[in-house]
């Protein structure tokens, strides 16, 4: 169940404005229904009835891991949230001990500790999510509805103007506090220059990732299947191309091929199977091969990592707020922009308990939390991807290459050492923060490297490949 409403912090006609009904946006308007009388949540899409694809967010066709440090942080957000998640049919899959991945060093064991990932579809997620949100008191949901604008002027944000489908007039709406949640294509940025602010720095990284996903029937018996993952190396001068196999609800598996410019997946059924087979290693091929496929290929080109520097700008105007991937967008294979959305309305949640939505200073001090939140996700996606042949964006400086060097050789040593595998999965997890990858204990286990208790090859066992119709490798 979720907390309950706390009526007697709200002021009688407070209204609060959230740009987006995506997970930042319903996580933001959960914080703020503790705030204020109303919050209205404004979406261009209409919100399907039930766990369904939706236009605005073609990207949730494929493979989403919602890591355990944003599972734990929407679980304080909502209280319930996880367990009402596992019900619905997702998997709670235990790190490393439910995963069969090969990293870019080589495979990793698989080993209990106390990370996780939830493995379902993405439409599971924001569904569960957004059933509690709006069961909320005074959280209204006007979905096919277009902003089109802010009100107010470069010191404070009073409201927005919107216009619903198949309207010919727009309308003003006015609020104490407007939280732009709108997603990738957010315009916050621009409206924000509109307003007469500075032009707002923005940073790209292009790897020129394509995702191709299908959907195939879970072989019977596989309930407790593992995730499988190969990934791509992207120091070895060659397209990066990767697979990620997620046991979701129903019975089904997920598949999600990637590579980056020159060696991009097509829509194409009847090449999806080789592509998987010509990666690294074809662990994922072999386990699709007798299943059964339940979809088409469903394609995407948006995995650009973009981020808006909100924070740097000299000035803030009260009253308006920008999270989630209305500040940095990031490639999906590493599988963080829900938990930095979460951690981002914890950080809102966090500023609200000092303040009411109209203290002074509150959205500036909000848009400094989020970029520290946003920032250990961003170095390492970036870091990661503008090492990839033909990669467009800003090379890292000379500090930040050297972080990398160590993150790759730590991702060496981790094939091998439970110490720094854990400690790798606490940051990837965004469970802790960069600076627990170069503990004393942790550096060291990384200068000596795997040993010999490196993987020499998948972990997957007997027992689960035989779940497929094969034989042990």
């Amino acid at each position: 169940m979720s907390a309950p409403h706390n009526s007697s912090a709200t002021r009688h006609g407070s209204r609060a404005v959230v740009l987006g009904a995506g997970m930042a946006g319903m996580l933001a308007a959960s914080v703020l229904a503790h705030h204020v009388e109303e919050v209205v949540i404004v979406d261009r899409d209409r919100m399907p009835d039930g766990a369904r694809p939706r236009k605005g967010l073609p990207q949730a066709r494929h493979a989403h891991l919602l890591m355990s440090g944003g599972a734990r942080a929407v679980d304080a957000l909502l209280p319930g949230t996880l367990e009402r998640w596992l019900h619905a049919g997702a998997r709670r899959i235990a790190l490393t001990a439910g995963l069969v991945v090969m990293g870019p060093q080589g495979w990793f064991p698989r080993l209990p500790g106390t990370q996780f990932l939830l493995s379902c579809t993405r439409d599971l997620l924001d569904l569960v999510v957004r059933e509690q949100v709006l069961a909320l008191p005074g959280v209204v949901l006007r979905d096919g509805t277009e902003a089109l604008a802010l009100l107010g002027d470069t010191g404070r944000v009073t409201g927005v103007r919107i216009r619903e489908d198949g309207a010919h007039a727009a309308e003003e709406l006015g609020a104490d506090l407007v939280v732009d949640a709108s997603g990738r294509g957010s315009q916050a940025a621009h409206r924000l220059t509109d307003l007469g602010l500075p032009v707002v720095h923005e940073e790209t990284v292009d790897s020129g990732l394509v995702y191709a996903t299908r959907v195939f029937r879970a072989p019977p018996g596989t309930e407790r299947f593992p995730v499988v993952s190969v990934q791509p190396t992207p120091r070895s001068r060659r397209p990066g191309q990767g697979a990620t196999m997620l046991p979701i609800e129903g019975g089904r598996w997920l598949v999600t091929v990637s590579g980056t410019r020159g060696g991009e997946p097509s829509r194409s059924a009847e090449e999806f199977e080789p592509f998987t087979r010509a990666l690294r290693d074809p662990l994922v091929a072999d386990l699709i091969d007798r299943a059964e496929p339940l979809t088409d290929v469903h394609v995407t080109r948006s995995t650009v990592n973009r981020r808006r520097f909100f924070e740097r700008l000299p000035s803030w105007p009260e009253g308006f707020v920008a999270l989630g991937d209305a500040v940095a967008t990031y490639n999906p294979v590493y599988g963080q922009g829900m938990s930095v959305a979460a951690q981002s309305a914890a950080a809102l949640r966090d500023a609200l308990r000092e303040g009411g939505v109209d203290s002074p200073g509150l959205a500036r001090g909000v848009q400094r939390s989020v970029a520290r939140v946003t920032g250990g996700a961003w170095d390492l996606a970036t870091g990661e991807d503008i090492n990839y042949p033909g990669a467009i964006g800003k090379r890292p400086p000379a500090a930040a290459r050297l972080l990398q060097g160590y993150f790759q050789r730590m991702m060496w040593a981790a094939t091998g050492d439970p110490l720094v595998l854990r400690a790798l999965m606490d940051v990837m997890t965004l469970s802790a923060p960069m600076t627990h990858l170069v503990r004393p204990s942790v550096a060291l286990g990384v200068a000596r490297g795997p040993g010999r208790r490196a993987q020499r090859g998948p972990s997957i066992t007997a027992a689960e490949l035989a779940l497929c119709g094969l034989g042990p490798r």
